[in-house]
């Protein structure tokens, strides 16, 4: 039998509760979530700037629309029967309004089970919302996320940290708000040191995400665990982590003209099982 959206639901809300850390790793598309179910992870959340770069555009600019990325987390949610969340920007648009709207397509067109609302604002001028306005933006989405007929679990992103506003106090004062606001987890990424994760999940009572995966932060799971956080994701950095391997085999062949990187590659037959049954 299929696993229902509810029971997706209940099943993510689950992991949340439960006591100690849990990985949330990030495919990119419907093949690197089959993997990534098939390697024994419980619960997949997309990647904005993964999908970016499997469609040859930016991140970060606005080039890829709400469409394509509702589209794609429906490509994800469809190819295993694992709850998934997504990666959905600031909800692509400035009100709102567009937040709540955002929120409920990811639920009843996506079927997704969780979604995540930042507040960067895309503009270079002011690149964080005004304070008022990105609570006033959370709210709304988390009106939306209760008004489904399943659990969603929405995630509410400070990011200062990510656009040279390295200030914790403003983080933590925009975590706490948006947690009054209805958010069921909050994510501030850009935090590198175990004394500001410690501090900004001390602050609140909702589970915390931590972004793993960059060169800046070299934390375990038992580590992070120790810190207060409740779920661990990875943005972009397997989607990085497959491209590095391209461009490695790539430069081997164009610069050398062999084909050594052939001895590291996932056998045919393991990546074809990996895809599930025949």
């Amino acid at each position: 039998m299929p696993v229902t959206q509810e029971e997706k639901g209940h099943r993510f809300r689950a992991l949340h509760t439960r006591p100690g850390a849990f990985v949330i790793p990030n495919p990119w598309d419907a093949g690197s979530a089959r993997i990534l179910a098939g390697l024994g992870f419980e619960a997949l959340t997309t990647t904005s700037a993964g999908l970016a770069l499997s469609l040859g555009k930016r991140d970060g600019d606005g080039s890829v629309t709400r469409e394509e990325a509702l589209a794609n987390a429906r490509a994800v949610a469809d190819a295993t029967d694992l709850p998934v969340a997504a990666d959905l920007e600031n909800g692509y648009g400035d009100s709102p309004e567009r937040a709540a709207e955002t929120i409920r397509l990811a639920g009843e067109r996506a079927g997704l089970v969780g979604g995540s609302i930042e507040d960067a604002s895309g503009d270079s001028g002011r690149p964080i919302y005004d304070f008022r306005h990105a609570v006033e933006r959370v709210a709304a989405a988390a009106e939306a996320a209760r008004a489904l007929p399943f659990p969603f679990v929405l995630v509410a992103r400070a990011e200062n940290f990510l656009h040279g506003h390295p200030d914790l106090d403003d983080t933590i004062r925009r975590l706490q708000a948006y947690e009054a606001a209805g958010a069921d987890a909050l994510f501030a990424p850009g935090l590198t040191t175990a004394d500001e994760i410690r501090t900004v999940c001390a602050s609140v009572a909702k589970p915390f995400n931590m972004v793993m995966g960059l060169k800046t932060t070299r934390f375990s799971v038992a580590d992070l665990a120790a810190l207060g956080v409740k779920r661990i994701s990875v943005g972009s950095a397997l989607a990085r982590a497959a491209l590095g391997a391209l461009v490695a085999a790539a430069r081997e062949i164009r610069e050398h003209g062999t084909f050594r990187f052939a001895e590291s590659a996932l056998p045919y037959a393991a990546a074809n099982d990996l895809m599930g049954p025949p």
